[in-house]
């Protein structure tokens, strides 16, 4: 006799696991060298261990695809972010310093993704504009800090929050992608440093201390 305490499968936790199928496949493929672009829905569906017809029940094409996972990236990263706070426990130039290196982990381990997004937001209008509401919320977040710091006095009135929160934010995404796409990591440490460095002397406007 079944059990009547099992959950049964529901629709959203078989959508759960084949895009979970599907990211890690994508993953594979790309890291093999091939670029988003040279993979056909047939090859990403039979990676993933679906049809192609399947492929059609979850995902409207390789954009939507590719949708889904930016979209998995930014909550990941986003969360990152927001745990650290200009003067909380884990605050400072240190904790800052700890939040990019975590951010440079949690990119270098999705590498391929970031730069199948970048590839394919050069020609595709929809994932461009996914990458866009990506910065546009740290943007805000970031805004909402400086902000908050101003109004403790602790960041000085002449700082533009929205103005700095862009230069950091699209300064930032640039750095990060060049280091996936460049490097092995070796000196993720050393670039996460100098990213902080940037952004608690430079936009927050921390005084430098001897």
């Amino acid at each position: 006799m079944a059990s009547t305490t099992r959950r049964p499968s529901t629709a959203t936790d078989r959508r759960a696991a084949v895009e979970a199928r599907i990211l890690s496949a994508i993953g594979e493929l790309l890291r093999d060298g091939k670029t988003y672009t040279e993979l056909g829905v047939e090859q990403i569906a039979a990676a993933g261990g679906i049809s192609r017809s399947g492929f059609y029940l979850y995902f409207r094409d390789k954009a939507d695809v590719l949708l889904r996972l930016s979209a998995f990236l930014k909550s990941d990263s986003l969360e990152i972010v927001q745990r650290w706070q200009p003067c909380g426990p884990v605050g400072g130039l240190d904790g800052l310093t700890h939040t990019y290196e975590q951010l440079f982990r949690h990119y270098r381990k999705h590498a391929s993704l970031l730069t199948a997004i970048n590839e394919v937001a050069a020609y595709d209008p929809s994932v461009l504009e996914a990458r866009k509401s990506t910065q546009a919320q740290f943007i805000d977040h970031t805004t909402n800090l400086l902000i908050e710091e101003q109004l403790a006095g602790r960041t000085p009135a002449d700082v533009d929050p929205l103005c700095a929160a862009r230069v950091i934010v699209r300064g930032g995404f640039q750095v990060i992608a060049q280091q996936m796409a460049t490097n092995d990591g070796h000196d993720d440490a050393e670039v996460a440093r100098e990213m902080a460095c940037g952004s608690w002397y430079g936009i927050f406007r921390r005084p430098v201390r001897s």
